[in-house]
């Protein structure tokens, strides 16, 4: 009785060739995911060489995603339009200069701006990668190919610290930029030769002023986040979060009265479209948030070096590989939102371990438990978060899917890595000011406001003002490691309340598996009825 209420899964379909077309499109999507978390490695070495603040440094590493987050709607749409293909080779190519930029930026702000016009890029290719496999395939057949897609993408992005962190063991900086310009070149060969081009596209036009609208939106929204962590800059921040509500009402009037909308609300209506989209922002950006904040912690804290601290990431990469093919089964053994739920869970037990387990001792054997359960948390719930998002549109329709899935990420990432970051930043500071005025009458009488303002700037600030006051250099180190220890803390905390409230609004909102297989039914046959 209860197999004959079972509603059936469609009929798998797939490419010619489909294992070497996966194959170009992974690559493909992985490029834009090792530019993505390339950064975080090197931060502390950017701090030190550029007299970067610790703001300075959280808009280094939200940088690129800032410029992904804000394009992917509206390149989607371009990509939908005027060929999905042509946009993937275009994100690609111009990544290659942008690489080249980051590398040789001689300050923090060139460095910003390097970041941008790489996410920019990658915003014209990523989007693709996901709409292809859309239009590509079909059925079980798709959500394995999306899991795959998901947790190798995930894993380049987080085995991307490691090749950094090798590379600065021996180079600069700068070259830690590079690391992805091989692998975008053999991207560009196999998509060109292998990726078929114009299947199941659309004719409508592109809603350009939302385009715009949703730049805007999405890029002061993300850098009104960071301006808060800034001192004196709170009347900025409040203008830009202020433009940001402004242009978002503005945005979903246009998508709302717009004849061919760019993002379309009957779709984004729909629980598993909503639903799966706030709960992937909430699970990609707390990887990239956590691999944000304990980069940094591993060198500046624990005192890895740079080759130590990307090796530790290597364990959170392969859990999202080796669980990848469990959650694509599990949705369709128990659907999404089971699928879903299990990620949060176990994300949030890697931010726990985080939290009480992480201190200025930690042994090697928690870094990586934290790491794994992270992993296995985002290698559980990225396939549910993206294959919900492609079932509940229309092929046509796959850019503003696919779009709303790199927001996932991207979004999901400038928000998070922007509020651990500030979290972070403020923590540190508010912690190493409490030092300065716990220390006794006398050390106080020598510390100058120009030298408790550097100590207060960021950990790099405090080293490098540790190395010029050596008979002082281990008090100031111990102090600023006991410190940034504690905005980690904050950080972390703020990671397990988000994790809540994204589980929350799954198991309350998110439709059970049988009602979820009627809503893909449904939205087939209108699909169908219309076209």
């Amino acid at each position: 009785m209860a197999s004959s209420a079972t509603v059936a899964l469609p009929p798998s379909t797939s490419p010619q060739k489909a294992g070497l077309v996966l194959t170009a499109l992974i690559l493909g999507a992985g490029v834009a995911n090792m530019n993505l978390a390339v950064a975080n490695v090197g931060l502390p070495d950017i701090g030190r060489d550029l007299g970067a603040s610790q703001a300075g440094l959280n808009v280094v590493a939200v940088g690129f995603s800032l410029g992904l987050a804000a394009t992917v709607l509206y390149l989607g749409a371009l990509g939908d339009r005027y060929g999905r293909k042509l946009m993937l080779l275009a994100g690609l190519i111009i990544g290659v200069p942008a690489a080249f930029m980051s590398a040789l930026s001689p300050s923090v702000e060139m460095l910003a701006l390097s970041r941008l016009i790489g996410g920019f890029a990658a915003g014209m290719a990523y989007p693709t990668t996901l709409a292809l496999i859309t239009a590509l395939w079909s059925g079980p057949a798709r959500t394995r190919a999306i899991a795959l897609w998901s947790a190798i993408g995930a894993a380049m992005s987080a085995s991307s610290t490691l090749l950094a962190g090798a590379v600065l063991m021996i180079l600069p900086w700068g070259y830690s930029f590079l690391i992805a310009v091989p692998f975008a070149v053999v991207a560009i060969f196999l998509v060109w030769r292998l990726v078929p081009a114009h299947v199941n596209e659309t004719k409508d036009k592109v809603d350009h002023l939302g385009g715009v609208l949703s730049g805007i939106f999405i890029g002061t929204l993300v850098l009104g986040i960071n301006y808060i962590a800034l001192d004196g800059q709170l009347d900025i921040a409040i203008g830009m979060l202020g433009a940001s509500a402004v242009t978002g009402f503005l945005f979903f009037w246009r998508q709302k009265h717009a004849s061919e909308p760019l993002f379309d609300l009957t779709y984004a209506a729909r629980p598993p479209f909503w639903v799966a989209a706030v709960s992937g922002i909430i699970v990609f950006g707390s990887l990239m948030g956590a691999m944000f904040v304990g980069q940094q912690f591993l060198q500046n804290v624990l005192g890895y070096n740079t080759l130590q601290a990307g090796l530790a990431i290597i364990p959170s990469a392969l859990a999202m590989v080796i669980v990848a093919p469990f959650s694509s089964r599990m949705i369709e053994n128990y659907g999404s939102r089971i699928t879903l739920l299990v990620g949060f869970v176990v994300c949030m037990a890697g931010f726990l371990v985080m939290l009480f387990g992480w201190n200025i001792h930690t042994p090697l054997a928690l870094v990586i438990i934290s790491y794994v359960l992270i992993g296995a948390g985002v290698g559980f719930a990225g396939t549910p978060a993206s294959h919900a998002l492609t079932d509940s549109v229309p092929v046509t329709k796959v850019g503003m899917a696919s779009g709303t899935g790199d927001l996932q990420r991207d979004l999901g990432g400038s928000i998070m890595q922007s509020l651990l970051g500030a979290i972070l930043g403020a923590g540190y500071a508010a912690a190493i000011a409490k030092s300065i005025s716990a220390a006794p009458a006398a050390t106080q009488a020598e510390i100058t406001s120009s030298i408790g303002d550097t100590l207060k700037k960021s950990f790099g600030s405090a080293a490098d003002l540790a190395s010029k006051y050596p008979d002082y250099s281990q008090a100031i180190m111990d102090a600023a490691k006991q410190s940034f220890l504690d905005g980690a803390n904050w950080a972390y905390a703020s990671g397990i309340v988000v994790m809540l409230i994204g589980m929350i609004i799954t198991f309350f909102f998110f439709p059970k598996k049988n009602r979820e297989r009627e809503l893909y039914a449904e939205y087939a046959q209108q699909s169908s009825t219309v076209h």
